[in-house]
């Protein structure tokens, strides 16, 4: 195996690996404030809501989009070898790219948690909101690599 297709398969590994750990990070923080809420709704009596596994849930597309963009690079590794650098360059833009947006994602959802278990429940729509342009972040990156894949 010569260099360039090494730094080609690290890429791909790179694209789907960061952001499963993004999507990890995102749901773990969001999970953590949703269990919070949940505890704090049982403490004072009300049912506990169902709405907290949106927020949580949220950030897991961003593994979908790394994984989405790992299939593409793989198919440009296999009919080109000489493309290995870029490839590590798209796989760790894509890495960065889909990990912040799924964690920061995670950081709304947990923010969105106990703001709505503070509010019993009004603002979910603003919440979803920010989450969405957080996910816009993910879809872009799924969309500008997959352009840039597309160019080799």
């Amino acid at each position: 195996m010569d260099a360039s297709q090494f730094l080609g398969q690290v890429g791909i590994a790179l694209a789907v690996g960061m952001a499963a750990v993004g999507s990890s990070l995102g749901a773990g923080v969001a999970g953590m404030s949703a269990a919070g809420a949940w505890a704090k709704d049982a403490r004072a009596g009300q049912p506990l809501r169902f709405i907290y596994i949106v927020l949580v849930s949220a950030p897991i597309t961003q593994t979908v989009y790394g994984f989405l963009v790992m299939n593409q690079m793989a198919d440009v590794l296999s009919k080109t070898a000489g493309s290995g650098g870029i490839l590590f360059g798209i796989g760790l833009a894509t890495g960065l790219g889909e990990m912040l947006s799924a964690w920061m994602q995670g950081a709304i959802g947990a923010a969105g948690c106990r703001m709505l278990s503070d509010s019993e429940g009004k603002g979910f729509a603003f919440v979803l909101i920010a989450l969405g342009i957080a996910e816009t972040v993910g879809i872009f990156t799924l969309i500008f690599m997959s352009i840039l894949l597309s160019r080799i």
